[in-house]
């Protein structure tokens, strides 16, 4: 290959198109940030915008939290770098009102959490993409969330068991019965100890989780959810992250926060099992 060849190559191989969200930002410096995107094409990339912070910046509006917009990168040895970006989609609706803005940093958390950098997850991107327009629509985030808590497991390989005892193996009947994140799924009556990890479930809760399993997520919009039910399904979905995603699912506490401020739900309706241990 010539010399000229062989420099087209190189630069093309440095250069990538993506289509990102941009799931986390960092000032540095005085006009510059560090972002991390998850792109469609490449998976999770660490990139600097520069000078995205001057308000005459090419690149300002077009990577905030949370937007969906086309990048291209230059490659770089520790952090890529932003030469161009083009907004898609802001999700406008999601900057609102600050719980909005809270449930999305905790689906933006856990999809960073779940994933390793340059490693590409398309199935996952469009769930968050789907999950961001839908916070930014809708005015109840507990279907949305829940939704994305359970497909997240799913696209992971640890989808719970909801349908047979993993300790005896016999099919589950209504009854007395528990949700046990160290063997991933919801145990018979007969087969409970009483253990502290055992998470006690209604028989209309497991019904719902089976609902979020099949991705029949909308029909929980149209059932009235007392703030009891609400808490079994929550507290269930966020154990079995734990069991699987390292550390305390800190995006939560803020989440569960917020959304009590404005008011959304009663006495802990839509809010995290987390919440009382951020003050």
């Amino acid at each position: 290959m010539s010399e000229a060849g062989s420099s087209r190559e190189s630069q093309r191989i440095r250069l990538v198109r993506a289509e990102a969200l941009v799931l986390r930002r960092r000032d540095l410096g005085e006009a510059d940030r560090i972002l991390t995107l998850f792109t469609r094409e490449a998976g999770k990339l660490r990139a600097v915008a520069k000078g995205v912070r001057r308000p005459q910046s090419r690149l300002a509006g077009h990577l905030d939290l949370f937007m969906r917009t086309n990048v291209l990168l230059a490659r770089g040895r520790e952090l890529d770098i932003v030469t161009q970006a083009q907004l898609v989609e802001s999700f406008s609706g999601l900057r609102q009102d600050p719980w909005r803005v809270g449930w999305a940093g905790y689906l933006a958390d856990l999809a960073d959490r779940a994933t390793a950098e340059e490693d590409p997850q398309p199935a996952l991107y469009e769930l968050l993409v789907d999950s961001f327009r839908l916070l930014a629509t809708r005015d109840d985030p507990f279907p949305i969330v829940r939704r994305f808590e359970m497909r997240l497991l799913v696209l992971l390989g640890y989808q719970p068991e909801l349908f047979v005892c993993p300790r005896c193996g016999k099919r589950l009947m209504p009854g007395k019965l528990a949700y046990v994140p160290d063997l991933g799924g919801v145990v018979c009556a007969g087969c409970l100890t009483e253990g502290p990890s055992e998470i006690l479930l209604s028989v209309g809760a497991v019904k719902a989780l089976r609902l979020l399993l099949a991705d029949r997520w909308q029909e929980l919009e149209n059932r009235p959810l007392s703030p009891q039910l609400r808490g079994q399904i929550e507290t269930t979905l966020q154990a079995a992250l734990r069991a699987h995603l390292s550390g305390p699912l800190s995006s939560a506490d803020v989440a569960a926060v917020l959304d009590r401020r404005q008011g959304n739900g009663n006495d802990g309706d839509c809010t995290s099992p987390l919440a009382g241990a951020s003050g």
